[in-house]
């Protein structure tokens, strides 16, 4: 299926957004688009980028229609003129744009069509910047766009901040995802295949491996737990372009015995199903769609205290929140888990009900259910 049903009544949303990938953006837009929550909805997904990916192919086979579009550099005019007649053609209700591209190529898009355009800022750069130049655009957008949503409070202030945008017309919509399910005898194999110890103290960490991510840290902060914990052993979930770097850095400090590399996985449930703490070493962060699998299986969590992670984690309730780059401080942390398992259980319930009570799907989709609505019957306050 490639086009909405026209026989369906109900409200037509199109989501605008680079490509389908493996990411947070995505894991958003899996959520909202597969979700029972939103049963009166239909879901439409428009890629700019000219790529589908693994997280578009898979729910496509769950019969969301996506449309592939290849944006040109610089202004792409024809971009813009082919999701104004994907509006028209398919009778869209509400263009759902994801990051600020989207934004302003789904925003202008609706210009003299029915379709009511929202934005959702997923995260911010590293380090962030004033976009002073984008001032008059930005605030041509926000009078046109009837509903502005962050996935943080750090990421509504940076907004605010650095692209000059009214933090009254910002709301806040936590990110949200389905529990993760478990399968046991996965889970057994992939440990062993990693031929751990079976005494062994198992951290881990699910991350693209990017500099933003600063895994290197993590590396240090885990050869001085070695020190104190000789059986720990750290596994590292993901691809990216930081991977040589950081076997390099594994190699430089003694500790490629007891690291290991994954790769990227398509399931980190079977990894994290068997991982005794969560690691999560970034300097920037939205809302880190891993950290929330790790909370919904009750594992607990050192994580830095980037965007909007304290957000997540409550320290020393949750999990233990430390400064970033400070991998003094990301090591003390780790140690106080390894040291207490009665702590590392408490952490984790804690963790878990946190996840159930404000960072579940169910949650997320019905919040964004009451926007979608919301804007299909009244025009929201434009005031900048």
């Amino acid at each position: 299926m490639d086009s909405l049903d026209n026989k369906k009544k109900s409200i037509r949303v199109l989501h605008v957004t680079f490509n389908m990938g493996f990411g947070g953006t995505e894991a958003v837009i899996r959520a909202l688009t597969t979700s029972d929550e939103t049963v009166d909805v239909q879901h439409l997904v428009a890629c700019i980028d000219g790529e589908v990916g693994t997280i578009g192919r898979q729910i496509a086979k769950q019969g969301i229609p996506i449309k592939v579009l290849k944006r040109s550099p610089g202004f792409d005019w024809s971009l813009l003129n082919s999701l104004r007649k994907l509006i028209i053609s398919e009778r869209i209700d509400v263009v759902h744009c994801h990051q600020y591209s989207p934004w302003v190529y789904g925003t202008l898009a609706t210009v003299l069509t029915k379709a009511k355009p929202i934005f959702t800022e997923h995260g911010r750069f590293h380090p962030d910047r004033y976009r002073y130049k984008a001032i008059l655009a930005n605030r041509v957008l926000a009078y046109l766009t009837k509903s502005i949503i962050a996935i943080s409070a750090a990421t509504r202030s940076a907004l605010a901040r650095y692209e000059f945008l009214s933090e009254k017309r910002i709301q806040i919509i936590y990110n949200g995802i389905q529990p993760l399910q478990i399968d046991a005898e996965n889970v057994a194999i992939k440990r062993k295949e990693l031929g751990f110890p079976s005494n062994s103290m198992i951290l881990g960490t699910v991350a693209r491996l990017d500099p933003v991510k600063n895994q290197k840290m993590m590396l240090e902060a885990f050869a001085r737990v070695l020190e104190s914990y000789p059986l720990a052993r750290l596994v590292i979930v993901g691809d990216g372009p930081e991977l040589s770097s950081l076997k390099d850095a594994v190699n430089r400090l003694g500790i490629d015995r007891e690291t290991v590399f994954t790769g990227f996985s398509e399931t980190p449930a079977e990894y994290l199903g068997f991982m005794d703490v969560f690691l999560l070493s970034s300097d920037t962060e939205g809302t880190s769609m891993t950290l929330l699998e790790a909370m919904s299986l009750g594992l607990p969590v050192v994580a830095t205290a980037a965007g909007g992670t304290p957000e997540i984690v409550t320290d020393g309730v949750t999990g233990f929140v430390t400064p970033t780059g400070d991998a003094t401080s990301f090591a003390i942390a780790i140690e106080n888990i390894l040291s207490d398992r009665e702590c590392a259980s408490e952490l984790g319930r804690q963790g878990y009900q946190r996840f159930l009570e404000r960072f579940s799907a169910s949650a997320m989709t019905t919040k964004y259910l009451e926007v979608y609505r919301s804007v299909m019957s009244t025009i929201s306050d434009r005031g900048l």
